[in-house]
Formats: C-alpha cells, structure tokens, sequence
C-alpha cells in the first residue's frame, strides 16, 4: 500500500509564542508536518531558551516544545517587525500567539483582526483566562493556574496540597489549542473558512478537573486529598517492597480483592470477610486493608511482586522515577525513541504519542537556534539584501 504523506503537509503556521502553552501546541502541528515559523524576541528569542541549561545546555523546556521548527528573531515594537510578521501571516494557513493580554491586540496580531483581514485563515488566541471578565488581565503562570483551577486543592497528601509536577495548566491549553485548529481547519476544508479559536488556561484545567469539580458540586463535598492513594477505592496505593522499590495496586472491584487476598496476601477468608469483602468495607477499614497488603508486598521484591499480582489477574505498577521512564522498557521495546538534532549536537526524544499506522513518521525536525532561518524566511517574504541589511544594522531583525 502506497505511503499516506503526514496529514498536515502543505500547511504552514506562524506562531508569536513564548513559553510552555503556545509552543507545545505548534509543535504537536509541526510533528504531523507542519511547516513552523517561530517569531522570537531578538533580545535572547522565547524567556524559555533561558529557563535552564540541562540538555547539553540547551534548555529542557525549550527543547521539548521547539523541535522542527524555523526560527526568525524580530523586534515587534518596531513596525517594520510587525509587517514582516504580516508578510509572513498572509502566506500562512494557521497564526497561534500566547502574548500578554492585550499585546496582540495593540499589534493588530489578535485572531479577530487577522481572520478579518484573511478570511481563510485558522487564528489561534491563547490567554491565562480568557479575553474578558475580571481576571483577563492577570498574570497567568501555570503554577498559578493550577491554583485557581483547584487541582492543587486535590493533589497532595491531606495535610499538604502541592502542585503538578508537570506544567499541568500550559499542556491542557496547549491540546485544546492543537485540537481547535485541527478542528477549525477540517470546517475550512468544508466552508472554505478560517476563524478565530479562543483558548484559555483555566477553561482548559477547569475542563481536566471535571471529576472532582462534578462530586464536589452534586455530591456537597470536595474530594480528599490522598496522595497517592484513591479517595474512594481500597485498596488503591503504592506499597514498599522488600528491594527499596514501590508497586502501585489498584483493585477495581470485589472479585479482584477475593483474588488479591487468595493469591497474593495468602488469606482467602479475607474474600468473604464483612469487614473486607465490599470496597465500601474496605474504604471504611482502610488502614487495616492497606497493612494487609503491605505486609504481603514487604517480603518481595518489587520484580517479583508484579509478576505476582499480574498471575492473580491485579491491575498494577512499578512506582518510576524520570530515569527510570527514560529506560523504560515498553518504550524501548515499541523503539520509541529517536535523535533530533540542536545547536549542541543530537538530542534524544521521544516519538510523539499520535501514531498513524501506513504514513510517514513525525519528522522530529531540529531545535533551532534564535534566528536561525531569519534571513532565509526574510528572503522568503521578498526583500532584498539592502533591506534585510538595514533590518540586521537597526536591530530589528537578528
């Protein structure tokens, strides 16, 4: 069967974008073949490039979000910044920017005007909380965020709420965003039609907290904070094993507890016991549940305890750090890994989780350098070299 081309080649994006949000969310188009052009600040381009120096000194965030695509560094308080960005929108199918509230507007790049100018074009705004209301103009980090959208409230153990430890706010902007132009470009494939798409970073986290948003608003009460435990299922935690290593359980319903307590805990009247037999009982007795099965773990290594509760038909898992992922064995297996290059030299990266069997495989293109495609895309849009000279001596190119 003849090879499917990636099913975004051929459409180009433009995106003034910084951070974590807007520049996940292109790269997930860069990844199924997308061309990119990523408008920086000359100044040191994307704040992200400077969050660290862990990946062969590059930054991990920036390397993350960035591969495969073309950057050009400009000055956007300069109008000749502003009208090469412009230049480049109008051969552009897609436009996404994360700026602060209200820059986009003051530049004439917000998704209103661009969309009112081409028609054709998908316009993406992504803001902290949305272009109006009394929290528009608030500074929107994704810790701060999380905040707001109540998931530190339910994350944590009962005496301490904490944080996500993955930019939880930014990466559900970032998918909706991803998943509003996918869908604003299958409308233009019928209506001919752009549009604007509007994404915000608390609509997004208040959407993923729909679980305990919903108990708590039907039920009359928030969710525990249990770590890693569940709030209404036991038992349902990580467990130390003899080795030093955790296994996480989960039973789901009582058969698997009558399995659990027969051929694991090693107590099969533990099946039919009142105090045990229902997961309502278990919940109720949970600190007596949980020392069972710790007990059980505690002489087993944590190898041996998965291959023990995988026989007895027990949902499970090794409790990883983020070495351990790297070196993660399905991940190798499924040979999920690959190269992309960088300024450093290749970096290693993981195949992105959109698989589509019979075409061709993400690209994983390279992180660019700030600037690096500059003069070729200043080229692209039809200036000469005199023009781009005087762009480079008055610092609004780079």
């Amino acid at each position: 069967m003849e090879s499917q081309p990636l099913p975004l080649t051929g459409i180009t994006v433009v995106a003034v974008e910084q951070a974590v949000a807007a520049p996940f969310a292109t790269r997930q188009l860069a990844d199924l073949g997308a061309r990119v052009i990523k408008v920086e600040r000359i100044d040191g381009g994307d704040f992200a490039r400077g969050y660290d120096s862990a990946a062969g000194g590059l930054a991990s965030h920036f390397v993350w979000c960035n591969r495969g695509k073309e950057s050009i560094a400009l000055d956007l308080k300069d109008p000749r910044g502003v009208a090469v960005v412009r230049r480049l929108i109008a051969g552009a199918d897609v436009f996404v920017q994360n700026l602060a509230h209200g820059a986009a507007a003051r530049l004439g790049l917000d998704a209103a005007t661009l969309c009112a100018a081409h028609p054709r074009l998908v316009a993406v705004d992504i803001s902290g909380y949305g272009p109006s209301g009394p929290y528009a103009g608030k500074r929107a980090y994704d810790m701060l965020v999380q905040c707001e959208a109540g998931l530190v409230s339910v994350t944590g153990t009962p005496g301490q709420p904490v944080k996500a430890g993955i930019p939880a706010a930014d990466i559900a902007a970032a998918m909706y965003a991803f998943s509003g132009v996918l869908a604003a470009l299958v409308r233009r494939g019928v209506s001919g039609r752009g549009g604007p798409v509007e994404v915000s970073m608390l609509d997004a986290l208040a959407e993923w907290m729909g679980h305990p948003l919903h108990h708590a608003m039907h039920g009359g009460t928030p969710p525990a904070r249990t770590g890693l435990a569940h709030a209404v299922i036991a038992p349902y935690d990580a467990y130390p094993t003899a080795d030093g290593g955790r296994v996480l359980l989960s039973v789901q319903n009582d058969r698997e507890w009558r399995r659990l307590a027969e051929q694991v805990i090693g107590r099969p009247e533990l099946g039919t016991d009142p105090d045990f037999a229902t997961n309502a009982a278990r919940v109720e007795n949970r600190e007596r549940t949980d020392a069972l099965v710790g007990e059980a773990l505690g002489g087993l290594g944590a190898d041996e305890a998965v291959v023990l509760l995988e026989r007895a038909g027990v949902a499970c898992a090794r409790l990883r750090d983020v070495q351990q992922l790297a070196e993660h064995p399905q991940l190798a297996a499924r040979e999920r890994w690959r190269e992309v290059g960088s300024p450093v030299g290749p970096l290693r990266a993981l195949l992105p989780p959109i698989t589509l069997p019979g075409g061709g495989e993400a690209p994983m293109g390279d992180v660019p350098a700030l600037g690096e495609h500059t003069e070729a895309l200043l080229r692209a849009v039809g200036m000469a070299d005199a023009e781009i000279a005087a762009l480079r001596r008055d610092g609004v190119a780079a």
